[in-house]
């Protein structure tokens, strides 16, 4: 993790305005049902396994076509393997009102391990979504049998990595590697710890912390390719992954970021370069070459090695190219690189007002989304140090930190003190998710605490005095028998909308394999519709490259739309 010179900076002290109208939210985890909270040892935290926090993950178990929650949970060092357990909750809500009911116990899910990262995809390709688990120690597969409940098929689906109790895996990510039209499987490792054991304090400023990640031995990722039916044959060596060096790894995004229409990987490093593969598979053989360095994404622009958490996907400075940005340690700045020709990647943090405004905060997972329907992305990160002793005397940077919500304004993002009802407040946060969880229109978030409550953040922008159809949402979905990648990740929504004046605007949207930090991607493009549009078109490039178009869309319309067997 970085130490440099801090700039001690608040939200207020960079200009921090009142939200406008459009930009309200407002926590209503009393009243949603949503009653966990998650386990990650103990509080304080005394050694690195426990600073991460856990993950979160949204699937539609029951195909009822909202999104259901699921929390791997964690566990304490006293026992890896049997924390209070993994929770499931169905989504029971209506328009303007997010309700959850917890159906573990009917779901057959009895999972205790120590739990990271979560992704989900159907597998199988039987029709339903199923697990693939994260874990400090052997990783778990959980499928889903279609009738409510789940089954712990990992012995058989060929995922045999962290067989040793000390080993310890981070995030996962799903998505078609291979343009088979099944879900192969990146699985991002961190390092080896050993929970038993009582490694030395490390100095930071003075004061003697947690150790970092630097001094542990790293893990080497894993890649692995899918049979079709779930099971699942290890291709690290062969497809060029195994060549990158074993590293402190904690997240990843799969799409394609160099235009040629295979999916990519990009890797999250804590305290190292990341990773960027390059897909140059063909003639049916998968292979990756890493030019990270090469590419000018590995570090930011200074050079330097950055503890990188959570990643973010955006066409922030609209040139029809996916940016990345990424959340990092205080001390430091979260890194926004653009994609300026699918070969160079340019750090660009400074130009739209994203570095100093972080330089305190810890960040940790991101989402750029148009929360107030105005045309263009905002931002949210949510943060929270590592150090229990963190205070701005000690090391300039609180131990609980607020969250970080940027309104896009021109060419800019602009830090809000508050966003309606919701007050920000700081919390020991380090992971969340981002979907239409009431269906009403706009985007709500689920944020996940370190040794805290799940909350539940209902965007009001539906529930204004007059509200407007000024979205809409786009849900593909591949039908065609035996495809598992049914929710099209790997793809591309562009939609062009023309304003009164004749004035167009294109948005595009990226669906891709990860997640903001230990999570994952609702399975949806959701576009915000200005003011005054009199026309939408969309175009949906689907992952092989095909496309659909729909003209004469309607504002508030949820368009799904299918790829069926010829």
């Amino acid at each position: 993790m970085l130490s440099s010179l801090l700039v001690p900076l608040t939200v207020a002290a960079m200009g921090a305005v009142a939200p406008p109208d459009g930009i309200r939210f407002t926590d209503i985890t009393k009243d949603s049902g949503l009653d966990v909270t998650m386990t990650s040892g103990g509080t304080p935290s005394t050694q690195i396994l426990e600073v991460k926090g856990g993950g979160l993950a949204l699937i539609d178990y029951d195909n009822d076509g909202d999104f259901d929650l699921f929390v791997p949970n964690g566990a304490t060092l006293a026992d890896t393997e049997r924390g209070p357990g993994a929770r499931l909750f169905r989504n029971d809500s209506t328009p303007g009102a997010i309700r959850f009911v917890d159906v573990t116990a009917a779901s057959g899910i009895a999972h205790t391990r120590w739990s990271f990262g979560s992704a989900v995809g159907d597998i199988d390709g039987d029709g339903f979504d199923d697990l693939v688990i994260a874990c400090y120690g052997p990783n778990v597969v959980l499928r889903n049998k279609g009738d409510g409940t789940f089954e712990d098929i990992s012995a058989a689906s060929g995922i045999r990595g962290n067989a040793e109790t000390r080993k310890w895996s981070t995030a996962a990510a799903l998505a078609d590697i291979d343009a088979d039209g099944d879900l192969d499987l990146y699985l991002v490792n961190y390092l080896e710890f050993d929970a038993a054991s009582n490694p030395p304090r490390a100095n930071f400023r003075g004061l003697q912390v947690i150790p970092g990640p630097k001094g542990f031995t790293g893990q080497a990722d894993r890649l692995y390719r899918n049979d079709g039916k779930g099971v699942f044959t290890d291709i690290t060596e062969s497809s060029g992954i195994g060549k990158a060096p074993p590293s402190y790894g904690l997240n990843v995004a799969v799409l394609d970021l160099s235009g040629d229409g295979k999916p990519d990987i990009f890797v999250g490093n804590d305290s190292q370069k990341n990773f960027l593969f390059i897909n140059r598979s063909a003639d049916g053989t998968i292979a990756f070459d890493e030019v990270g360095l090469r590419a000018g994404i590995a570090t930011n622009m200074e050079g330097l090695e950055q503890a990188t958490m959570g990643i973010g996907i955006a066409d922030v400075d609209g040139n029809g190219r996916a940016d990345v940005f990424t959340t990092n340690f205080s001390s430091d700045t979260n890194t926004l690189h653009l994609n300026l020709d699918g070969k160079f990647f340019d750090d660009r943090t400074a130009q739209f007002n994203l570095a100093a405004v972080s330089r305190p905060l810890v960040g940790w997972a991101p989402g750029f989304f148009d929360f107030d329907h105005d045309g263009d992305e905002d931002l949210l990160v949510v943060n929270g140090h590592v150090y229990p002793q963190a205070s701005k005397q000690s090391m300039d940077s609180e131990y609980e930190q607020r969250p970080l919500l940027m309104e896009r304004r021109g060419k800019r993002f602009e830090p809000l003190a508050s966003a309606g009802a919701w007050t920000l407040e700081p919390r020991r946060d380090r992971t969340a998710l981002f979907a239409d969880l009431d269906r009403d229109g706009d985007v709500d978030i689920l944020i996940g605490e370190l040794n805290g409550r799940v909350r539940v953040i209902r965007n009001d922008h539906a529930l204004a005095d007059a509200p407007q159809k000024d979205w809409i949402v786009v849900v593909p979905r591949d039908v065609r028998p035996g495809v598992g990648n049914r929710h099209a990740v790997g793809s591309l929504l562009t939609v062009r909308t023309t304003g009164a004046d004749g004035k167009e605007l294109t948005q595009r949207r990226w669906l891709w394999g990860g997640g903001p930090f230990m999570s994952n991607l609702a399975p949806e493009f959701h576009v915000g519709i200005p003011a005054g549009t009199t026309a939408i078109a969309v175009e949906l490039t689907w992952p092989d490259g095909t496309k659909a178009s729909r003209e004469k869309v309607a504002p508030g319309e949820r368009l799904v739309i299918e790829r069926a067997a010829k």
